[in-house]
């Protein structure tokens, strides 16, 4: 699945964003709608971190 930053994830925001200004929400708002309509849908939700790396330093990591 797309994350956010990705490539695809910001193609697909840039729909939403052109398609809310279109349809005449202005700019920031347009913007702001389109980040929240992304992250409701769970399968463009980041997954987090995939290694014991990504998870940062060892003394700080919750649940080990």
């Amino acid at each position: 699945m797309p994350e956010p930053g990705s490539k695809d994830y910001d193609k697909r925001r840039a729909r939403l964003r052109k398609d809310a200004e279109n349809s005449g929400i202005n700019d920031q708002q347009a913007n702001q709608e389109a980040n929240e309509t992304l992250q409701d849908d769970e399968g463009w939700r980041s997954r987090g971190p995939r290694t014991q790396r990504g998870r940062g330093p060892k003394g700080e990591r919750r649940g080990e």
